[in-house]
């Protein structure tokens, strides 16, 4: 059986994007690329809500890779050899491999994904991961608390979800990025 993990980089006021929707602030170095590699080397199965599928789309395509560091392009492989499942009503098709759509997030199908599932999943994008925690879902948080402040905008965690969590595992990285991987004890 898999483990539903969500994963984020977050302000350290709890936030995915700033109020204008950039995150230009959690773009990570080589040792935190590093760190997502290992991460995402594990997971079987990518959940998206539309606009996170939209902007990770981008690791499709080569012609941007070609001048960027090892660590880089190696993310860009073990996306595209990771399945994934973009929730979208107005999504028309993919441009990725490896990539399905459905119409609207199923908690009885996610719950099945991960019971038949022989590796963990993940989950991105505030709006599907709410919905994930609201049902229950998520069985750990890995998060990547940026050394920024951007003073609202969307936020990494739903709001009116109770839950208690034990802290796994945490690191500090030398650019002062600090990853804290909780456990869920009481999925809602």
């Amino acid at each position: 059986m898999g483990k539903l993990i969500y994963a984020a980089n977050v302000s350290l006021d709890g936030f995915l994007e700033d109020e204008s929707g950039s995150f230009d602030w959690s773009v990570p170095d080589q040792d935190v690329h590093a760190f997502w590699n290992e991460h995402e080397r594990h997971i079987g199965t990518s959940l998206y809500g539309r606009r996170m599928y939209e902007t990770m789309r981008v690791w499709e395509r080569d012609d941007w890779l070609l001048s960027e560091p090892a660590v880089v392009r190696e993310y860009a492989r073990i996306w595209r050899d990771t399945d994934k499942i973009v929730y979208s009503s107005s999504l028309t098709g993919v441009s990725t491999v490896r990539t399905r759509i459905e119409r609207q997030f199923e908690p009885e199908a996610v719950r099945r994904l991960k019971e038949s599932s022989g590796s963990d999943l993940s989950i991105g994008g505030a709006g599907i991961a709410a919905e994930a925690f609201r049902h229950g879902l998520v069985d750990e948080c890995v998060l990547l608390l940026c050394p920024v402040v951007v003073g609202g905008g969307k936020p990494a965690l739903p709001r009116g979800v109770r839950l208690d969590l034990e802290l796994l595992d945490h690191r500090r990285f030398d650019n002062g990025v600090i990853y804290v991987r909780h456990g869920v004890r009481n999925p809602a």
